[in-house]
C-alpha cells in the first residue's frame, strides 16, 4: 500500500477516501491490542453514548478514563493522566461535560469546562468534544499542538 501525505488543501477526493478506508487496518498494524478495542469505543461507542443522553449529554469517570487510555495509547503513555481523571469523581465529570457540551459551539468555552478537571489539558478536551461534535469540534493531539508549534517557532527563527 502506498503511503500518501496528505494536508488539508489536498482536494482528490478518491485518495481521502482510501485513507479513511484504510484506517482501521493502519491503527491493527500498529500492534497495540488494547488500542483496537479502545479505538472502536472511542469512535463507535463512545459517540453513541453521548447522544443516547441528548438533549443534556454527559461524560462518566469511567468513559473519560476510557478516551484517555484512548488517547494515551495512540501517543506518548503518561499514565499519571489516567490516574488523576480515574480518580475524578463521577458528579465533577458529568458536571464539567455538560457545561462543555451546553457550551458548543464555542469551542474555547466547552475546552475551558473540561479543562477544570485533573488531568484534563486541552488535547483531551478536544477529544471529548469531537467525540460528540466532530464536525464542529477537532480533535488536537499532544503531538499534532506540539509540531505546529515547531513549524510556527521555525518561521520565526528563519
Amino acid at each position: 500500500m502506498e503511503v500518501v501525505e496528505l494536508d488539508f488543501k489536498y482536494s482528490d477526493v478518491g485518495v481521502w477516501k482510501e485513507a479513511l478506508s484504510s484506517y482501521e487496518s493502519r491503527i491493527e498494524s500498529l500492534n497495540k491490542p488494547e488500542l483496537v478495542s479502545l479505538d472502536k469505543f472511542y469512535r463507535n461507542g463512545l459517540p453513541r453514548l453521548l447522544h443516547d443522553r441528548d438533549p443534556n449529554p454527559y461524560l462518566t469517570t469511567s468513559e473519560l478514563s476510557q478516551l484517555m487510555k484512548w488517547k494515551l495509547s495512540r501517543g506518548k503513555w503518561r499514565p499519571r493522566l489516567l490516574d488523576f481523571v480515574s480518580s475524578l469523581d463521577d458528579s465533577v465529570v458529568k458536571s464539567a461535560s455538560e457545561k462543555a457540551f451546553k457550551s458548543l459551539p464555542d469551542i474555547s468555552k466547552a475546552v475551558k469546562e473540561l479543562t477544570v478537571l485533573k488531568g484534563v489539558g486541552p488535547a483531551t478536551a478536544s477529544a471529548v468534544l469531537a467525540a460528540y461534535a466532530p464536525d464542529i469540534a477537532p480533535f488536537m493531539s499532544d503531538e499534532e499542538r506540539q509540531w505546529r508549534w515547531l513549524l510556527v517557532a521555525q518561521r520565526i527563527t528563519l
